[in-house]
């Protein structure tokens, strides 16, 4: 069993600030592993039809736990009614430590009746970072993990196997999708998301997916939410303000894994005009494991000139991160006309060939170069 302590440093801490943790992520990502390395933890599976029985008068259950333990409730939107469970447990039993975890958030069926505001933290599970590759799974060759994509199975083969990421999508479909969202048209579903995993990193144009999909143009903006729900896509929003030629509306559109990027489009090497794109994608997973999803952001204008990655950390000040596979490559040229509108924060290039964090400063420009190592520590 690998060590993730990256994630269960995560958990412990979210256990410091509230009763409840809802650990999220696609499947086989890795969820179900985490949670059984918490030694002397009350383990339940909450697919087996003896653990929803046992689990029917949650008053009884809690009481029959010792104070101060861990209780991990795997899949828990498998019960029926897995809201009352949690939200029991965090009024009646506030010393016990829970941990739940499923395939989406918690807005992905309406059995959560109660958002358990102020009772939990969610954690998003992305897969396996690269930071964790090196230190923890012994890989590493950047290109391995780009083309293998960051699922525990598929990223220790030594050979990519297609069986497992074709059956994946069939799985996600009928567990998470048709299940929890009623989706009956599984062709064009699994059409649009091979769309989407084609053409992720770009702008999503929802009028050019239907058109491609077959799909109205309502159907599709369902289906989207749902598969970012369901931690399929991530769509993330153009930053803007006070530039007149500013993108503000499209967001950018990132599937949820590289491997999976990389088999719909049927690569079986990663190109140098490849990497950056899929690089993008590693960056962007330890983004939103350090920052509050609502700041992040992309920034473009109407010239094509674009910042990879905008956090908004305060009302003044905006970090902007660049993503490059050489930092050689790294070019003032959009960075300076986005300062000449958010002159404020910290400018940072974020790339895997760097082993010790440096800065340099050039034509009045502060730029710092680090690795993904050295920001998520």
């Amino acid at each position: 069993m690998k060590k993730r302590p990256f994630w269960i440093n995560k958990i412990e801490q979210g256990w410091l600030r509230r009763p409840i943790v809802w650990l999220s992520g696609v499947r086989r990502v890795g969820k179900t592993t985490i949670a059984n390395m918490f030694a002397d933890a009350k383990y339940l599976n909450c697919d087996l039809p003896s653990v929803a029985r046992r689990l029917e008068d949650p008053e009884t259950f809690y009481s029959s736990i010792d104070n101060g333990s861990i209780v991990i409730f795997d899949e828990i939107h498998r019960l029926p009614d897995p809201s009352s469970l949690l939200k029991i447990g965090a009024d009646i039993f506030p010393d016990l430590k829970i941990l739940a975890t499923g395939s989406s958030t918690l807005a992905a069926t309406k059995k959560f009746r109660d958002s358990l505001t102020g009772r939990k933290i969610s954690i998003y599970l992305t897969p396996v970072l690269w930071n964790e590759c090196v230190t923890h799974f012994g890989i590493k060759e950047l290109d391995k993990r780009l083309l293998h994509g960051g699922l525990p199975e598929p990223l220790l083969s030594i050979k990519k196997e297609p069986f497992f990421f074709t059956e994946w999508i069939d799985s996600f479909y009928a567990r998470d999708i048709q299940e929890l969202f009623s989706v009956r048209n599984r062709t064009g579903f699994i059409q649009l998301l091979h769309l989407l995993l084609r053409q992720s990193g770009g702008l999503i144009d929802f009028t050019q997916l239907a058109k491609l999909s077959s799909l109205s143009r309502p159907t599709v903006k369902a289906h989207v939410e749902a598969m970012t729900i369901a931690h399929a896509v991530f769509l993330l929003p153009p930053f803007h303000g006070s530039g007149r030629r500013e993108i503000t509306r499209k967001p950018k559109c990132y599937a949820f894994d590289t491997g999976f990027v990389s088999f719909i489009k049927g690569w079986d090497s990663i190109r140098e005009d490849d990497r950056g794109l899929l690089w993008e994608h590693l960056v962007l997973d330890t983004l939103r494991t350090i920052e509050r999803e609502n700041n992040l952001f992309f920034w473009r204008d109407k010239s094509g000139r674009e910042i990879d990655f905008v956090i908004k950390k305060d009302r003044h000040n905006v970090d902007v991160f660049e993503c490059k596979v050489n930092p050689a490559n790294f070019s003032l040229k959009t960075l300076k006309v986005f300062r000449e509108i958010y002159p404020h924060g910290r400018n940072i290039c974020i790339s895997p060939n760097i082993s010790e964090s440096y800065q340099i400063r050039k034509e009045n420009f502060s730029v710092e170069f680090h690795s993904l190592q050295s920001i998520i520590i």
